[in-house]
């Protein structure tokens, strides 16, 4: 363990209705600086492949992990982003001396660590995190579009858009939906109402 190193860590993917919670976990070279970290929101998309790659390539280590669909049902958000962090950074390859985690809870890891509220804006390592994360859960998004294209996953990222919420109610839920997330298990309950009031002759 370096105690000088930080480790930075950020999620991705709270909000949406579909797919998996990304996380990562940074440890920046303080010898070979990144100019331009900011919050991956602050970011185009094009800035944010670029920086994602300087990243991966100029960091001392870094790592992105996932927790399910299913452990976010299981879970609830809250608890599945703390566990795909917690992987992140039990997936690095360098022993951080601290760890700094964007937002007001840090989840159980073996090292020193501490939330910072805004982190992802004031701190480089989870400015860097929060990139990796981003970036890496969009790949995830734009797979998931080639899978189901009637949602149009790579152009709303899952989030409940006007457009995402219509393509739910014309093509039902798929397995990539997040059931324990309002409009879509508001959806489901929609659709067994309507399914237990169909008279017995007239269901398939």
């Amino acid at each position: 363990m370096n105690s000088a190193l930080i480790c930075g860590v950020d999620e991705a993917g709270r909000g949406p209705l579909a797919g998996a919670v990304f996380a990562a976990a940074v440890i920046l070279d303080p010898a070979a600086p990144i100019a331009g970290l900011k919050d991956s929101k602050q970011l185009s998309e094009r800035r944010r492949d670029h920086l994602a790659a300087l990243i991966r390539k100029q960091a001392l280590a870094w790592s992105i992990a996932v927790a399910s669909i299913e452990e976010i049902d299981t879970l609830n958000i809250h608890h599945a982003t703390l566990l795909a962090m917690q992987r992140a950074v039990e997936g690095l390859a360098i022993a951080p001396g601290e760890v700094l985690v964007d937002g007001l809870y840090c989840p159980p890891v073996a090292y020193a660590a501490r939330p910072i509220v805004k982190g992802d804006a004031l701190v480089a390592e989870i400015s860097a995190a929060s990139i990796l994360a981003k970036t890496a859960r969009d790949v995830e998004m734009r797979q998931l579009d080639q899978r189901f294209p009637q949602y149009g996953f790579a152009r709303h990222k899952g989030y409940p858009t006007k457009a995402h919420i219509e393509a739910l109610r014309r093509h039902g839920v798929s397995s990539v939906h997040r059931r324990s997330y309002a409009p879509v298990a508001e959806l489901i309950d929609l659709t067994r109402m309507v399914v237990s009031a169909t008279p017995e002759h007239e269901r398939a």
